[in-house]
């Protein structure tokens, strides 16, 4: 495997382990590597910006000269000043529109990267994380860096360009004044230093709570029909409220320890303070004979952007930590090692699959969840997984569509192993029906579409009246053009479930892996998915991980898993006569069957 390569338009590097990713993660500058030049751009517009509307108001220093001596040049200066002032202010424009257009190149690459590697990466590790996570990561950490590179850039280039070209105006006009507006600054920048002590922890934490109340509120709304139904509210509102009073106590240790200082860096690096002492110096200096007016005049209009530009640069602080943990999070998500690719394709020769002495451990276990498991299912035949909970049945349908990658052994499709074949052949040779069927808010065409892009609308209805769901999209308002909503929240979970069987059917894969799709169904919705399943595995090689025993009496192997071992296979009569793990589960299943209400399951008739 590749332990790191160009990220496709990113510029990061994929590191190939856990131990790479802890020793080193990149920061944000390196993150922002293909935007630099745009970056570099806005910040020197932004800075020469400021300096033209620096010069701008020093040629106004030259009209109050020219009025006191009647020069004739007045109107001279006067039109410079509008004319650099004009500049000023189009360099800083011009500087933003740079960093936006800069920030959505950044976000269109970033989002383009993210999304390519997480086609590549085993569909195992997105389960494992959730959808939460990587939203999080795709949507909202994209989105800070966004808003980094176009709103903070060109401040950068201000707050430092400003006091510096500032101070050598003022050293030019009268270097005592210029110490006298120094030392303002310096006051101002003492205070801001009492103001982060101890920041590194109490940043720590603040961060911590913040992620505690932005989980506390979504688990609050998610759970909203959970929480109206079973609970008054006490216990899910009470760890928000919980959320918040931690929040609120790591607040309130912040402004004990920094509240005085911040309120005075606030107070000191604002204008008034600086001109205040501009003016009283100036003043001593004008009355000694020290100072012609003019100067004290120029003086004043330039020595208040000193302090006050350097005020951003305090807020950048947060903007720039914010960006940074936004990057580390992309950085760690990029990091994630790719599914390895062979070198050389092999493709599969029939519909037959195979497990070959196949050993499985999950990411962080040292114990194995499946332990030599070895079985074959020949094609066009229906091979059923059943075993106790936690047996391991999810997790050996799983490794066919490569969710995963075996630790030891093989699983084979056609002869041909899961690792030697692309992403594509693989998903062109098996459908995986979820238990929890899943639509795009799109319309129903697009939906059964998705596994077939360029089929014909006759295709689609054919798939959907095999699916057993014809009749029910006909009576939608638009039809196939009705838009299925979120999640297909606007269908019932039956409906959805004929859907994803119609994109199953539409794909046409020789191989069909089936996570009991009828667990949840109600009596009528169960006849129409059993009927549309028929369908489905028409001449197809079928796995399928049964919960209702009743379901796969017929199917042509039975493969019983428990503690991650195959215990048994064989067909049904001849399990049960055996007296095994699977016998132990039919007499549960039948058993169950007969419970009623008000009635046990081992009552008497």
């Amino acid at each position: 495997m590749r332990s790191q390569e160009d990220c496709s338009g990113c510029g990061q590097e994929h590191v190939g382990s856990a131990r790479h990713r802890e020793e080193r993660i990149p920061g944000i500058w390196e993150l922002m590597r293909p935007v630099r030049a745009g970056i570099r751009t806005a910040i020197a517009m932004s800075a020469i910006g400021s300096v033209a509307g620096l010069a701008g108001v020093a040629a106004l220093a030259l009209v109050v000269t020219a009025l006191l001596g009647h020069d004739p040049r007045l109107w001279v200066w006067v039109c410079l000043s509008i004319g650099l002032t004009l500049v000023s202010i189009l360099l800083r424009v011009q500087a933003f529109t740079v960093s936006h257009l800069a920030a959505f190149k950044l976000e269109v690459r970033l989002r383009t990267g993210l999304t390519d590697h997480l086609a590549r990466i085993p569909l195992g590790y997105l389960l494992g994380q959730g959808s939460g996570v990587i939203t999080k990561v795709v949507q909202d950490d994209v989105k800070n860096l966004h808003a980094f590179v176009a709103d903070s850039t060109p401040l950068l280039g201000r707050g430092v360009a400003t006091p510096v070209v500032t101070l050598a105006l003022l050293l030019a006009i009268d270097w005592r004044l210029a110490l006298v507006a120094l030392g303002v600054l310096l006051v101002g920048a003492l205070a801001v230093c009492l103001c982060m002590r101890g920041k590194t922890e109490l940043q720590r934490r603040y961060d911590a709570e913040r992620e505690r109340i932005n989980g506390t509120v979504v688990e609050f709304v998610q759970a909203m029909p959970v929480v109206r139904t079973f609970d008054d509210g006490a216990a899910s509102f009470g760890r928000y409220q919980a959320a918040l009073d931690g929040f609120k106590a790591t607040m309130s240790e912040w402004l004990r320890v920094s509240g005085t200082s911040g309120k005075l860096a606030i107070t000191v690096l604002a204008p008034m303070p600086t001109l205040l002492a501009l003016t009283l110096g100036g003043l001593m200096l004008y009355h000694g004979g020290d100072l012609d007016f003019a100067s004290w005049a120029a003086v004043l209009l330039l020595g208040t952007g000193m302090a006050e530009s350097l005020a951003p640069l305090m807020w950048l602080n947060f903007f720039i930590r914010k960006a940074n943990a936004s990057a580390r999070r992309i950085h760690e998500l990029m990091a994630v090692p790719e599914l390895p690719a062979s070198v050389r394709e092999t493709l599969p020769q029939d519909a037959s699959v195979t497990f070959e002495n196949v050993s499985f451990a999950y990411e962080g276990r040292d114990d194995d969840a499946l332990i030599d498991i070895g079985f074959t299912v020949p094609t066009g035949t229906v091979t059923a997984l059943v075993g106790p909970s936690g047996a391991g049945k999810s997790t050996v349908a799983r490794l066919i569509p490569r969710f995963w990658d075996v630790r030891r052994g093989a699983v084979r499709i056609g002869g041909a192993d899961v690792r030697d074949m692309t992403p594509q052949t693989l998903m062109g040779n098996v459908s995986f029906v979820f238990q929890d069927a899943f639509l795009f808010h799109d319309t129903i065409a697009a939906n059964i579409r998705m596994g077939r892009p360029d089929a014909s609308m006759e295709e689609v209805e054919q798939a959907a009246r095999a699916a057993q769901a014809h009749d029910f999209i006909s009576e939608l308002p638009n039809g196939y053009e009705a838009m299925a909503g979120e999640r297909g929240t606007r269908l019932s979970g039956g409906q959805r479930q004929r859907i994803t069987i119609a994109r199953a059917i539409l794909q046409g894969c020789p191989v069909v892996v089936l996570d009991e799709a009828t667990a949840f169904a109600d009596p009528e919705n169960e006849a129409a998915l059993i009927a549309a399943l028929a369908n489905l595995m028409k001449g197809r090689t079928v796995i399928i991980i049964a919960h209702r025993l009743s379901t796969i009496r017929d199917a042509d192997q039975i493969v019983v898993l428990d503690y991650g071992r195959v215990a048994e296979s064989g067909r049904h009569d001849g399990l049960v006569a055996a007296g095994g793990v699977y016998a132990r589960l039919w007499d549960s299943y039948e058993r169950a069957r007969g419970w009623t209400l008000g009635r046990g399951v081992d009552a008497e008739a």
